[in-house]
């Protein structure tokens, strides 16, 4: 919907977006893993002064089961004030939220009333496959002239998975992205530098290799994605590629610096097939090319096999399992989420290639089962998974289901759904809300968090 006025929750640098107002709502994706409910997107009441605080106070059901909903994201964004493509009359208000078992596009209106949002358009997978040749929805990023959904499978679920463009007017489907892919097959995630006419992408692995679980036989023979791809972004087309190395198996979210001035990102690869340990590694920018080393290493833990899932018995060890991170806006901070130890972990990433342990949680955990004061069940599972951080950076929320085919591969007994939240210190350190405590409906499950009028991954700017 276009209006006179830039959208006031559009910011031109990521300074200005730390000093816009508190979130109020929060929206959630909600599956469920047996298939025979519709997902839905809820809202939490993030709102502290409210008498609801912590609570789900809307809730707008998927009109079809078995979507699996996951990564989703907004029309539009501060990125819409780019120079190169402005489009700054188009307004912060439709979520746009994939189906990443259906291949279904969903179009979601938060206003008039935020709290009960509705559904107005639902883009179907024949026409996604027709326009663009893909399947399997992924993750969404609004930018400076369109919509960007990445999927991980073609049409037929085979490689390559790729990107594509949804206008921003009446969410009619463009067409791939990708003029020249160069060796690129494996997807999974994607992000940009906007001042460095730069993308990136990461890699997981084809539909038929995660659908119904990791595969032993996939992953224990590194046939699971471990590469990052540079792409020219204005001109669309692959330019380097970088191979962390075999052994770093599922190589997944990546957070670049929110800076446009800073040529530099982060990235989780979730488990070392030498030691199951879980690492973070800073691309950056090395003369006329891209680099990227190892800055973390997280370790696993030895676990009596007694306590252990069938796939870790033989391992006697809980790997961290790190499934996703996110960087604050003044890149000072990386929260990495451990979905199998159950730790939540704070750095301080100020200098990107040598980063400092700051802070850290536990909550869940295959072996540990952590609870919250809030927490009516002394033992919870799930682990810290989908982070999402404010825009001042003083509070990070989180969720604790992975994907429904995988969440019973570490946690057999099914996950209990939870969403909380810490309290950030001023030079660091983190702390539960102990009031904070989203003890999650049965029959669905908590995934990805956004955050009203934009968070700490949802938007990208083109001034520092």
């Amino acid at each position: 919907m276009a209006t006179w006025r830039p959208d006031s929750s559009f910011y031109p640098s990521p300074r200005m977006a730390a000093k816009a107002a508190r979130e109020t709502l929060a929206y959630v994706a909600a599956f469920d893993p047996e298939r025979r409910k519709p997902d839905a997107i809820a809202v939490v009441d993030v709102d502290p002064a409210s008498a609801t605080y912590s609570r789900i106070v809307g809730q707008v059901d998927m009109p079809n089961v078995g979507d699996e909903l996951h990564h989703f994201g907004w029309n539009a964004c501060s990125s819409c004030l780019c120079p190169n493509a402005s489009h700054p009359h188009v307004e912060r208000r439709y979520l746009v939220v994939p189906g990443l078992r259906s291949s279904r596009l969903h179009i979601i209106d938060t206003k008039p009333d935020p709290r009960s949002p509705k559904i107005v358009r639902v883009i179907e997978p024949a026409e996604i496959a027709e326009k663009a040749n893909y399947s399997r929805l992924h993750t969404v990023h609004c930018g400076p002239e369109g919509i960007y959904v990445n999927a991980l499978g073609d049409a037929n679920g085979k490689a390559p998975g790729g990107v594509f463009l949804l206008d921003h007017d009446g969410f009619n489907v463009l067409g791939q992205w990708e003029i020249d892919r160069g060796p690129q097959k494996l997807a999974y995630d994607f992000w940009w530098h906007l001042g460095h006419d730069t993308m990136i992408t990461s890699e997981w692995g084809t539909p038929d290799t995660f659908e119904n679980g990791l595969v032993p036989e996939v992953l224990l023979g590194s046939k699971y994605g471990h590469k990052l791809h540079f792409w020219d972004l204005l001109k669309r087309k692959h330019l380097q590629e970088i191979d962390l190395g075999e052994e770093h198996q599922l190589v997944f979210e990546l957070r670049p610096a929110h800076d446009p001035t800073k040529a530099h990102g982060f990235v989780g690869c979730v488990i070392s097939l030498k030691d199951l340990s879980a690492s973070i590694w800073t691309w950056y920018r090395e003369g006329n090319h891209w680099a990227a080393k190892k800055i973390i290493e997280i370790p696993a833990e030895p676990a009596d096999p007694d306590y252990l899932p069938p796939v870790l018995k033989g391992f006697k060890a809980v790997p961290p399992l790190v499934t996703d991170i996110d960087l604050s806006m003044d890149d000072r901070f990386l929260y990495v989420s451990c979905w199998g130890t159950g730790d939540m972990i704070q750095y301080d990433v100020s200098d990107p290639l040598s980063p400092k342990e700051t802070g850290r949680v536990r909550i869940g955990g295959i072996v540990s089962r952590a609870t919250h004061p809030k927490a009516s069940n002394g033992a919870l599972n799930g682990g810290p998974q989908m982070v999402e951080i404010s825009r001042d950076g003083n509070r990070v929320y989180f969720t604790n289901s992975l994907y429904g085919a995988i969440d019973p591969q570490f946690y057999p007994e099914g996950i209990d759904g939870w969403m909380v939240k810490l309290d950030v210190g001023e030079n660091g350190g983190i702390a539960f809300d102990k009031d904070f405590f989203v003890d999650w409906p049965k029959g669905h499950r908590p995934h990805q968090v956004r955050l009203e009028g934009g968070d700490c991954s949802s938007d990208s700017y083109c001034y520092p």
